[in-house]
């Protein structure tokens, strides 16, 4: 990969992309807490207002596919300038409309800008810190479970002083402008180099679609959690609107503290190591919550336990891809194309049978998902050997 040479624009460049990450927790975590309020501004059932999960996911989806192999030819920061004001736009439109296909639609455009950006800040970084890109990357995920986490406590606390969601989906909004405004003023890095990089295996498709794999399993898992915490407590009366936006909440801190242990972590550990057992946490976490599921205790103790281990596996598995294959804008798409499917896919399923199978369908759809991931990730981790891969897990 071609790297920056100036330390100093390197550290703006970083800064921008950590900026935009705690955009997208912002805008992804809001969904949840929010829901209720949604339904009822539009008139919906829960049934019917899951179907915002399925748009705002297309809308990744199709960024992903269509903005992801454009950063190879434009600048990037142009790109992601432009992007964050339309999702700035969108993310104020939400809380005053009336009519659910309009919010899809506002939703599927905000979704194409999360997928836009999500795709651009992790090409980007890459393509600044090379090789060395591990703890960064963990960091940049890190800044995303912080926009996660701080977005329901907003939501929550301008709840409680309008009585209304609109002044923190317009606080959310405002966030945009002045990362907007920090991409117009710092130089894009770089694209990566015509030819294959000599230190980098050559791409194998069928690692790559494996991975694809991997990330349209764990979005599934992580959006239908983050998304899905708040009416599950609610609705199994282990709490009221107020606690439960606080569990959310507490879910996204747990997220944010794994994702910031996961950065001294990512230079001690093989990615292997890391990913296997995050994937035991999140299993452990998921059979507190189901077997002692008429418990408060163990519903926040199970949700803590539960981010603190998803919280090292989206960025950790970009790592090892990384080290197996050179990563392009065009190649990256494909990893977020199957989080954008993941993120549309089970959080929609959830919604089809959460009132007439019960509230417990969301903790055992979550880990029926949870175990396929950590088959996927066994057949990842021996994939490169059964191909003569000679990079180490």
């Amino acid at each position: 990969m071609i790297r920056t040479l100036n330390p100093t624009l390197a550290i703006r460049q970083t800064i921008g992309y950590f900026g935009v990450m705690i955009a997208i927790g912002f805008y992804i975590a809001c969904l949840g807490p929010t829901l209720p309020n949604l339904a009822s501004n539009t008139g919906s059932s829960l049934e019917q207002i899951s179907i915002l999960f399925s748009a705002r996911a297309f809308g990744y989806l199709l960024g992903s596919l269509t903005i992801g192999q454009l950063y190879d030819r434009v600048a990037g920061h142009r790109m992601l300038a432009l992007i964050m004001i339309l999702a700035g736009g969108m993310m104020a439109l939400v809380p005053v409309l009336s009519t659910l296909w309009i919010l899809a639609l506002v939703l599927l455009v905000l979704g194409i800008g999360e997928g836009g950006v999500d795709v651009g800040s992790n090409t980007l970084l890459v393509w600044v810190h090379g090789k060395k890109v591990g703890p960064f990357m963990n960091a940049l995920h890190f800044f995303f479970g912080l926009g996660a986490f701080l977005s329901p406590v907003i939501i929550a606390q301008t709840l409680l002083l309008s009585g209304d969601i609109k002044l923190g989906y317009w606080l959310l909004a405002i966030y945009a402008l002045p990362v907007a405004a920090w991409f117009l003023r710092t130089p894009a890095p770089a694209g990566a180099q015509s030819k294959p990089d000599q230190n980098n295996p050559v791409l194998n498709v069928g690692l790559l679609v494996w991975i694809a794999v991997f990330f349209f399993l764990y979005v599934s898992a992580e959006a239908s959690f983050g998304g899905w915490i708040f009416t599950y407590a609610t609705a199994a009366g282990l709490g009221d609107a107020n606690s439960a936006a606080y569990l959310t909440s507490v879910f996204w801190a747990a997220f944010t503290a794994g994702r910031l242990l996961g950065i001294p972590l990512a230079t001690r550990l093989k990615p292997s190591s890391m990913i296997l057992s995050d994937l035991f946490g999140c299993l452990v976490g998921m059979s507190i919550l189901i077997i002692w599921s008429e418990s408060v205790p163990a519903l926040w103790i199970g949700s803590v336990l539960v981010g603190i281990s998803m919280a090292s596996l989206f960025p950790t598995m970009l790592v090892l891809a990384e080290r197996r294959m050179q990563l392009t804008g065009r190649v990256t798409r494909w990893f977020f194309v199957g989080a954008g499917l993941g993120g549309m896919f089970l959080p929609w399923v959830i919604g089809q049978f959460f009132v007439s199978w019960g509230p417990q369908v969301t903790l055992y759809f979550i880990l029926a998902d949870l175990l396929l991931v950590l088959g996927v990730s066994l057949l990842i981790l021996r994939y490169p050997k059964l191909n003569s891969l000679a990079s180490p897990a």
